[in-house]
């Protein structure tokens, strides 16, 4: 795989920064380097570098500010933050703010040309995977959309016509259909592609932070408000905010959201003076919010400013063509992640997570297919690579091409573990073929091998 050349070292010790740059420059790189966080700035603005290495404490601009810059001006960048005291909260921010790793002086040149490494390699592979999906044709025109039924055509049409709008969007779906990809590629495919795209889970901030998060605090607003600080608004001034799981929302926040949709303006924690910003804003929920407004939980003027247009994603039981394309896609993006060399699946193992009803949706298959790439034992997967409670579930609901009357209902498996599910549909199989294993692996959509390797595993007689 090509790597990524361009690197920005971004250290106020200058031995420091000379010594990585150096390092990185012998591995191939393309190297640049700033000796002042001021200096990091402007070349993150000047240079547009692939991947940053950047110490977090500096005198003059912090790390923390270099990473948010950086993922600002663009989110495809990799950022490894470097400092010389470690601690478990400095970490966390780091990557909640969405920096890719985060190295402890004193700093292991190995470690460092490693993590540049992964962070090339792993951009190289997301650019290859874009230019791949823009080969495979329209389906794929809108980044990392996937499908080619009917539902999925019709939905890209729709957000082909409303992407160059400033209509606010509303997504319905289930988690894990893939809202915020969506909401992505309206933001990529409209007049404010250049401009910022902030995505933020209401869902997971408590009632008292959900606030700051949007509209942003002055110093002394709240216990612990030691700064001014910015929300998703003010930083995507020009752009977009997705705010997933809207329905989550507290009343009073809602209350202040609906005036900022509607004005123009914000007025962060504990100041007065509003603020004008120029947003997009597309929220998504997998709940009903006729439902909530009904209950008193949800505003219905905000309900209708939100859902000017309503975009609703099917869920993947109800779209299982695209389940071969998820699974080639996700194939090459894993193989080439893990760095393993799979050519495929069996054709068993593609019927068994073709009928699965996968109540995950794509996020699941996506788990699922990784799972069984960093397990795999060899270049080509099985059906004994597929995750336990997976491949239990599909026996369980009778999909395995059992013969007629033989299929395990779910009340006599109740209670019982995978591998006791597993080591019963197996006998029963070898019991109907009386023991034929050529013709019990064919029923149970298995090779021979993989049958003979689970006869061992539970002990089961081959007579």
């Amino acid at each position: 795989m090509t790597l990524v050349t361009h690197v920005l070292v971004i250290d106020d010790q200058a031995a420091h920064a000379e010594a990585a740059a150096e390092a990185l420059a012998r591995a191939g790189f393309q190297v640049s380097v700033a000796t002042s966080g001021r200096s990091g700035l402007e070349q993150l603005a000047s240079n547009a570098p692939d991947v940053v290495v950047t110490d977090i404490r500096m005198h003059d601009v912090d790390g923390m500010t270099i990473l948010r810059e950086a993922r600002r001006r663009n989110p495809d960048t990799k950022v490894i933050m470097i400092t010389a005291y470690a601690d478990l909260d400095s970490a966390r921010s780091a990557f909640k703010d969405g920096a890719f790793d985060y190295l402890v002086k004193p700093l292991d040149i190995g470690e460092l040309r490693t993590a540049v490494v992964r962070a090339a390699e792993d951009l190289a592979l997301s650019r290859n995977n874009v230019q791949l999906h823009r080969r495979l044709g329209e389906r794929f025109d809108f980044r990392s959309i996937i499908g080619n039924t009917p539902a999925m055509r019709e939905l890209v049409a729709l957000l082909r016509r409303i992407a160059p709008t400033s209509a606010t969007v509303l997504i319905l779906g289930e988690s894990g259909t893939g809202k915020e990809l969506v909401a992505n590629a309206i933001h990529n495919h409209s007049p404010r592609r250049d401009a910022p795209f902030v995505a933020l889970n209401v869902a997971s901030f408590p009632e008292g932070i959900i606030e700051s998060e949007l509209f942003g605090h002055e110093r002394g607003a709240f216990t612990g408000a030691s700064g001014r600080r910015a929300g998703v608004f003010e930083h995507a001034d020009g752009g977009t905010v997705f705010l997933d799981e809207v329905g989550d929302m507290p009343l009073a926040t809602q209350v202040k959201l609906l005036r900022t949709l509607e004005a123009g303006e914000l007025r962060r924690l504990g100041s007065n003076e509003p603020i004008r910003v120029d947003v997009r804003l597309i929220t998504a929920t997998h709940q009903e919010l006729e439902k909530l407004v009904e209950e008193g939980r949800f505003r219905l003027d905000l309900y209708y400013r939100l859902k000017v247009v309503t975009v609703s994603l099917p869920p993947l039981r109800e779209r299982k063509a695209d389940i071969p394309l998820f699974i080639d896609a996700f194939l090459a993006e894993f193989s080439a992640k893990h760095g393993q060399r799979i050519t495929g699946l069996t054709d068993a193992a593609r019927r068994a997570l073709y009928h699965y009803h996968w109540p995950g949706n794509v996020r699941e298959l996506r788990n699922c297919i990784e799972n069984m790439v960093v397990l795999a034992r060899g270049p080509f997967l099985d059906v004994d690579d597929i995750p336990a409670d997976i491949l239990a579930a599909v026996a369980t609901e009778g999909l395995l091409a059992l013969p007629p009357g033989r299929t395990p209902t779910p009340p006599s498996l109740t209670g019982k573990t995978v591998r006791e599910v597993e080591r019963e549909l197996i006998a029963q199989t070898l019991e109907h073929t009386q023991g034929d294993r050529s013709e019990a692996a064919r029923m149970l959509g298995i090779s021979e091998r993989t049958l003979y390797r689970k006869l061992k595993r539970y002990g089961l007689t081959e007579s």
